[in-house]
């Protein structure tokens, strides 16, 4: 455990440093996010048991984040405070629709679909929490 918090902390430190680079890094994830759901999920369906009309919802959106956080990387500067807040709210958002969808499709999702909206969840929600964080941190200075 202690190697985790360990690990948070040099991770906060680094961003704190150039809160320009959490753009960068929830860009790359936004687009591995649309990748697993569009086209790994949407190929294994039958093993996460998430319907493709549903996967391409939730694969289009992150595309979206992917463009505002790149365009933010390369133009916001230097109020990074306001753009993170942003996407830190449509993180979280996002994380609610995708719980919304998987509650709708309940009866069809397997265990392993499950798995991977949770653990997909739980990581945009600590990226979200790291952004408005690190957000308020900068406002403040």
């Amino acid at each position: 455990m202690a190697s985790i918090s360990k690990l948070k902390k040099t991770i906060k430190d680094l961003i704190l440093h150039n809160p320009r680079q959490l753009f960068l890094v929830d860009g790359v994830g936004a687009l591995l996010s649309a990748f697993l759901l569009g086209v790994v999920l949407v190929r294994m369906e039958r093993l996460f048991g998430i319907p493709p009309s549903a996967l391409y919802v939730l694969a289009a959106i992150p595309i979206g984040f992917a463009i505002y956080d790149f365009i933010c990387y390369k133009v916001v500067y230097p109020n990074y405070s306001t753009f993170l807040k942003i996407i830190a709210i449509l993180n979280i958002t996002y994380c609610v629709l995708s719980v919304g969808y998987a509650i709708y499709h309940s009866v069809s999702i397997t265990l392993l679909g499950w798995a991977y909206i949770i653990s997909e969840v739980l990581i945009v929600l600590f990226l979200a929490r790291l952004e408005m964080k690190v957000a308020n941190i900068v406002e403040s200075n």
